[in-house]
């Protein structure tokens, strides 16, 4: 059955343009920039006719032979935990600085003032904090997790 221009297209039709795209620049056909803007074509596109408009200039392609998945990232390119752990270290260092250095300015504010200094620092440092935190423990409890063999 041959798809009218007229008819919906799917969300796997979608990603074969996109595919095909990719591929066109890939070949040098299309630059980041005109790719960009086609992708972004392509996915607002909701017809069969929109579709083929988005690649109206270029050769065909058989759909069909393009996967409609993006690639996966294979398990070795997961972030090495001692890596993730030196990250995290650094972070928290980074947050204690800036917390430190925020208090600091309060307390010459609080101490060359005539009237009591609302601690104000606590608004900076704890959303940064909980965030933190939370990367903490979710980064603890991956940790704790073992890979099937």
């Amino acid at each position: 059955m041959v798809a009218s221009p007229e008819m919906r297209a799917s969300d796997g039709d979608r990603e074969r343009v996109a595919a095909a795209l990719r591929e066109h620049m890939v070949d040098g056909r299309l630059d980041v920039d005109e790719f960009n803007e086609r992708l972004e074509q392509v996915y607002k596109s909701r017809t069969y006719g929109e579709l083929a408009k988005v690649t109206s200039d270029l050769p065909a392609t058989d759909l069909h032979t393009l996967s409609a998945t993006t690639p996966q990232p294979s398990p070795k390119s997961r972030k090495d935990p001692k890596k993730a752990r030196e990250e995290l270290r650094a972070n928290w260092a980074i947050w204690a600085f800036a917390s430190s250095i925020n208090w600091v300015i309060w307390l010459i504010v609080s101490t060359t003032s005539d009237g009591p200094v609302y601690p104000w620092p606590l608004w900076v440092m704890g959303p940064w904090g909980v965030v933190l935190l939370l990367g903490t423990l979710s980064a603890a409890a991956g940790g704790n997790r073992r890979e099937p063999s």
